[in-house]
């Protein structure tokens, strides 16, 4: 019988695809802000990657209010990718993230599949090893044609093809949920050049306030995050492990050791942490903390080795 492994000597690190990551613990586009607003409570460095707000070419005011409101098992949202541009995000956000001591990896958004290249090819140009990956926000429930990209097979290969051909940094492509078969379109994201896949954006949603006969959101209806969309993101994972080589990113209701390690076996090489930074700021350094001892337990020597290894029975 082998000695059993300490927690000690595990391997943390892990790669999706070009991109090299310290451990698999990152935060996810849209729940960390531009890193500033966690300063005191998240010991930034320690954590595999930053993904900092979905930033878009031009300055966006966002949906109308209200914008988000807590459910049964989540929260639904509707912010509508509110932000300042990506020259702001250069010129105000990226230095401090940069001199956070982890991976930079800068989410962003187009109209178009050519505004989409453009983007890459204006972030792949910046000096430096400042930003470390892209992530193709082609999922956003919440803005006029935010999904179009991540719902046609061919639309997302050619955003995914166009980013690659514009830029040398690793491409992430996050996927909707709110297709029929997301398998397809995981397979058009790898056709198209991505480097991994990013797995689940949040579900299409909506809350109603039936006193008044109206909806709560501004917007009417935004996208469903948090514990409730859990089983639905680790059956994208899990389905997508089996038709594509490109490693996955696991994202949707993840706040424990528990949850991480299920989306690991599933499939997934890393997780985004989401709505959970929202109500426990710290809890990134939390699941960091168990990962070792988690891993211990089935007697892994490294994050790798347990990744895609789940047992269905077949």
């Amino acid at each position: 019988m082998n000695p059993p492994i300490s927690p000690a000597e595990i391997q943390l690190d892990v790669r999706l695809g070009r991109l090299h990551l310290a451990n698999p613990i990152t935060v996810a586009s849209g729940t960390f802000g531009y890193a500033r607003e966690m300063a005191g409570m998240v010991d930034t460095a320690r954590l595999g990657g930053i993904l900092p707000k979905t930033i878009t070419q031009d300055p966006r005011p966002g949906n109308p209010p209200p914008r988000t409101v807590e459910t049964t098992g989540g929260m639904l949202n509707s912010i509508g990718l509110d932000n300042d541009g990506i020259e702001a995000f250069l010129q105000q956000k990226l230095p401090y993230l940069a001199s956070l001591g982890t991976q930079i990896i800068v989410s962003i958004a187009g109209k178009t599949a050519e505004e989409f290249t453009r983007l890459a090819a204006r972030l792949g140009g910046v000096d430096g090893n400042s930003i470390a990956a892209l992530e193709l926000n082609m999922s956003c429930p919440n803005v006029s044609g935010g999904v179009d990209f991540g719902t046609n097979p061919a639309a997302c290969e050619k955003v995914v093809a166009g980013c690659r051909g514009a830029c040398s940094l690793p491409i992430l492509a996050k996927l909707t949920p709110n297709v029929t078969d997301i398998r397809v379109i995981a397979r058009a994201a790898e056709a198209g050049g991505a480097d991994a896949i990013s797995l689940i954006n949040t579900c299409l949603g909506m809350a109603v306030n039936w006193r008044h006969r109206r909806p709560i959101l501004g917007n009417v209806m935004g996208g469903l995050s948090g514990p409730a969309i859990k089983p639905i993101a680790l059956r994208a994972v899990y389905q997508v492990a089996q038709v594509v080589e490109v490693p996955l990113v696991g994202i949707g209701g993840i706040a424990t050791i528990d949850d991480v390690m299920e989306f690991l076996v599933a499939g997934a090489t890393a997780v985004q942490i989401g709505t959970a930074n929202f109500y426990h700021p710290k809890v990134s350094m939390d699941v960091l903390d168990a990962l070792p001892g988690a891993l211990a337990q089935l007697g892994a020597a490294s994050v790798t080795e347990i990744v895609g290894t789940i047992d269905n029975g077949s």
